[in-house]
């Protein structure tokens, strides 16, 4: 076996630093995507036929699709259409926020559905406002149940965030590729990005059963 990885030793704190690079587009592109999946849940709820249909459409299309031909449209085909170049970093955000939107507003509707009809009667009954309601009763109670789903959500998108080294943005993945091409070596820094992947994942799974822990104890 020809491995020597005291030659990636150099190239570490470069490849280390897209750990922050990586985090940081995923932490906004959770957060873009959690919100406009919550307002694709309310609407899947509601009453409104318009705005289910177009919520339905939305979950559709972004589910049908793969993830990386979204990523591409944004990055290269929308500035083609509107003259205005989109830089790495706000595509991908975009992309996987509006890609874990559609998946989120499924886990989110299927939470809020599950959670017992009584409350909601109750609530109407009390004239609660339906704002309120959601926001004080049933959402609260919904994120219980749902949390486990959604964690393993952000860990999909973080393990998913490798893809946009296909648009040249300096992730992890694309650091591994650019020292395998200094180096002439593949295996070695793909190895040692391969940990640091692991390592974030375990990261946010120790923090999801943090939470879930906290939340039962709430109980």
């Amino acid at each position: 076996m020809n491995l020597d990885f005291t030659q990636i030793v150099p190239y570490i704190p470069f490849m280390l630093e897209g750990i922050w690079v990586t985090l940081r587009f995923v932490f906004f592109a959770i957060l873009f995507g959690f919100i406009i999946g919550t307002v694709l849940a309310l609407f899947k709820i509601g009453s409104i036929r318009p705005l289910r249909w177009f919520a339905d459409a939305y979950t559709s299309i972004f589910r049908g699709t793969p993830l990386i031909l979204q990523l591409m449209i944004i990055y290269f085909a929308v500035p083609q259409l509107s003259g205005y170049d989109i830089s790495p970093f706000l595509s991908a955000i975009l992309a996987f926020g509006l890609n874990s939107s559609a998946y989120v507003s499924e886990i989110i509707r299927a939470g809020i559905q599950a959670v017992d009809k009584g409350q909601t009667e109750a609530a109407l009954a009390l004239g609660v406002p339906y704002r309120q309601m959601m926001t004080d009763i049933i959402l609260p109670q919904a994120m219980k149940n749902i949390l486990p789903a959604l964690m393993n959500e952000f860990i999909t998108l973080t393990k998913e965030s490798a893809l946009v080294s296909t648009i040249g943005y300096l992730d992890l993945m694309r650091r591994a590729q650019v020292v395998g091409a200094d180096l002439y070596r593949n295996f070695e820094p793909l190895l040692f990005v391969g940990v640091l992947y692991w390592s974030m994942v375990m990261g946010l799974t120790l923090i999801g059963r943090f939470v879930e822990r906290r939340l039962r104890v709430s109980d």
